[in-house]
């Protein structure tokens, strides 16, 4: 697969250009979540989507523990703080769905507070798409098998280590927990303007490209070729780059 997912993906970055050029044409405000199992693979399909895209025309939402402020707060306002402006696609990494599946499975909120949050949330989430934000939900599926197979390589690569939190490996003996959760945030938060969708991410790469046509389908595109650029013959000679000698040089070690 891996010369025609090159070849696939460089397509969906280009039609992932288009759209973008669409968004800040038509001033749309997206948001795009992803949640799913820890090693389905959030972090690389955003990467994907974000590679050849503009970096003013995106952010990643990846929050970290609240801090004990935050904890304080309403539940969703350091959610709202990263809300996109026109023209602007926010790609959420985990979201305010912690509190549906994480935070319950792992006793970091109350019953009370998951409960109120499974009826707080379609209101918050109406409110957001009232005012004309394109909320789209996906959660990344994989299964125990090949989730172990993920954990094992971290585990293996000293490059991958830091993606493995305390709190994933002890999720790691919750997995039909985590399920049971994950079934009743969709019954209970699956709308017509805030749909959830589930992709199959047991093969990262088919997911990836999967996820990806299906987000371009679901949001408005510039129909435009993108425009060929021309750069005008330099004048006169190229010159090299003379640097103050007060500046610190790095040194060439290769």
């Amino acid at each position: 697969m891996g010369i025609h997912y090159r070849k696939v993906m460089k397509q969906l970055q280009l039609d992932l250009i288009r759209l973008q050029h669409g968004l800040r044409t038509g001033g749309q405000r997206v948001v795009v979540i992803f949640e799913g199992r820890d090693a389905a693979g959030k972090g690389g399909v955003i990467k994907r989507i974000t590679k050849s895209l503009d970096t003013r025309g995106f952010r990643i939402a990846a929050l970290g523990k609240p801090s004990e402020a935050e904890t304080t707060q309403w539940y969703f306002q350091r959610y709202v703080a990263h809300l996109p402006d026109a023209g602007e696609i926010v790609l959420f990494d985990r979201s305010w769905y912690n509190r549906a599946v994480v935070e319950p499975a792992m006793g970091f909120c109350t019953a009370a507070q998951y409960a109120a949050f499974l009826d707080a949330v379609p209101a918050f989430e109406k409110l957001l798409t009232d005012d004309g934000i394109i909320l789209l939900k996906y959660w990344l599926a994989v299964d125990q098998q090949q989730q172990e197979q993920r954990f094992a390589e971290r585990a293996g690569d000293p490059l991958k280590r830091w993606k493995l939190s305390p709190v994933d490996l002890a999720a790691r003996q919750k997995y039909a927990e985590i399920g049971m959760l994950r079934d009743v945030m969709i019954e209970r938060t699956h709308a017509d303007k805030a749909p959830w969708f589930v992709a199959d991410f047991n093969d990262q790469k088919r997911g990836r490209i999967n996820v990806i046509r299906h987000l371009l389908q679901q949001l408005p595109q510039h129909d435009k070729p993108i425009a060929e650029v021309k750069l005008p013959r330099l004048k006169g000679r190229p010159k090299l780059e003379h640097v103050t000698e007060h500046a610190w040089r790095v040194p060439d070690t290769l």
